[in-house]
């Protein structure tokens, strides 16, 4: 096989530093989505809570609240992650603030 025509991957490594402002503009972004994801889980739950199962069957009364369980925990669990992760970003963009103010302030006082 003839290697010409593939282009030549660089192993250049940008390291990005965290900054206030990206992390509460993360924030805003994973809360809005934590609380998108939170409303979903609300309409599933009340979409289930409406439906109720019609069989005898009690296997079958059984699989399908199981998997109605599972579906509104796994959409919980998403809304949880999510807003988990903004809350940390909060914090890490309020703790690098005043980072950065601790340090004008100490580089004035020399």
């Amino acid at each position: 096989m003839n290697d010409q025509n593939l282009t030549p991957q660089t192993d250049t490594k940008v390291q990005v530093t965290a900054s206030p402002l990206r992390c509460f503009t993360g924030a805003v972004i994973s809360g809005g989505m934590g609380f998108a994801v939170y409303s979903l889980m609300i309409a599933i739950a009340t979409n289930f809570a409406t439906k109720p199962i019609h069989s005898i069957n009690p296997l079958v009364v059984k699989i399908s609240s199981a998997v109605r369980t599972l579906v509104v925990g796994v959409v919980a669990l998403g809304s949880g992650i999510f807003s988990i992760v903004a809350i940390g970003l909060l914090a890490l963009g309020v703790q690098l603030l005043i980072q950065q103010l601790t340090k004008e302030k100490s580089s004035e006082n020399s």
